[in-house]
């Protein structure tokens, strides 16, 4: 590309970070911590882009002055022998480097992801990868609420690691999406990440007592129950899945962040 395709394909680039991150679409690639070094980075492609193309007019400018100027002199000599030595330059200069179509084809994924975002990773990606549950280095004071309001990942933790003291007795509520495994087993996960979806790790709750007749995987729920000292193991990688012994479940829209960020708080 030269350098006025390039410019353009920067300033498409930059265009759609800061759509993405003007937006909850950046939420589905990166964490939320990190929005406004997706709208920085935007904001200096664009002003990159704008740069390199006001360079390359001012450019273009200079050299046809100066072929205007050349062509004038050349004429004061003889009107032939200008048409002999600037025309043919010129085109020479005009097609030296042809630049191949095809490297338009770099702009398609940016216009998919302006205007296709992508489905958040969801029960497939959590059955086929280990729990991410780590044993946390303390524990909050838990809200005289009932229910608790819990996350997810903060209930796993205290039932895994903690043995449900600070559960024992109360009602917890938690919210996240529905996953079932060959055998019937019914997960509730949020998908944690350091940084990015790239990372991204289940952590998963099991499911028991009443539990709805009917469960599609993929659907946001939102649980209530008691703590239990029923655990199993992750086949993928042996970790701790606690269960939830569910008193009441009702589906809730996907939130606008799909993903759980504070799992390594």
């Amino acid at each position: 590309m030269n350098r006025q395709a390039q410019a353009a394909v920067m300033f498409l680039v930059g265009a759609a970070l800061l759509h993405a991150g003007g937006t909850n679409l950046y939420l589905r690639y990166v964490k939320a911590g990190l929005q406004p070094l997706v709208l920085a980075a935007g904001a200096v492609l664009i002003v990159s882009a704008l740069a390199t193309a006001w360079y390359e007019w001012k450019r273009a400018r200079a050299r046809k002055e100066a072929t205007s100027e050349a062509q004038s002199q050349a004429q004061h000599e003889a009107q032939s022998q200008a048409q002999h030595e600037t025309q043919p330059e010129a085109q020479h200069e005009a097609h030296a480097h042809p630049e191949p179509r095809i490297s338009w084809l770099l702009v398609l994924p940016l216009l998919a992801l302006i205007l296709v975002a992508p489905p958040a990773l969801g029960s497939y990606s959590a059955l086929r990868t280990g729990t991410a549950l780590q044993q946390p280095y303390g524990y909050l004071k838990l809200p005289k609420s009932d229910p608790i309001p819990l996350n997810l990942v903060d209930y796993a933790g205290r039932a895994a690691y903690d043995h449900g003291r600070s559960l024992a007795g109360r009602q917890v509520r938690i919210a996240g999406f529905v996953a079932v495994d060959s055998a019937g087993t019914p997960y509730l996960v949020r998908m944690a990440l350091n940084c990015c979806a790239a990372d991204a790790q289940p952590v998963k709750v099991g499911l028991t007592g009443k539990i709805p007749p009917v469960l599609q995987p993929d659907a946001w729920l939102q649980v209530t129950g008691t703590y239990t000292t029923k655990q199993t193991r992750d086949p993928v990688n042996n970790g701790p899945i606690p269960f939830l012994q569910v008193t009441d479940a009702k589906p809730i829209p996907t939130p606008a962040d799909p993903y759980d960020e504070t799992w390594n708080n």
